[in-house]
């Protein structure tokens, strides 16, 4: 490489386009919300960012759980919980 490919690969970095999308992988597909969006989209849908810590057993149980029920961890853990708060 010479100094000119180097200084364009910099460039790059900075702007960050070093990667671009491939054809045919799921993120090339659909563009990603960015984080500004899908926090006004969560907001709107009533949605609250609660992050808790978990035991690996217990995490591997609600996946599990959630891959079998057909519905996703976020969803299982809010009808599991309501269900016990009796929310």
């Amino acid at each position: 490489m010479n100094k000119f490919d180097l200084e364009k690969n910099k460039a790059k970095k900075i702007m960050g386009q070093t990667h671009a999308p491939v054809a045919g992988r799921p993120a090339a597909a659909a563009p990603a919300v960015d984080r500004r969006e899908q926090r006004r989209l969560d907001q709107a849908a009533g949605l609250v960012s609660f992050p808790v810590k978990l035991r690996q057993p217990v995490i591997d149980a609600l996946r599990t759980r959630a891959e079998a029920e057909g519905v996703s961890s976020q969803d299982l853990v809010n009808t599991l919980l309501a269900e016990a708060l009796k929310v």
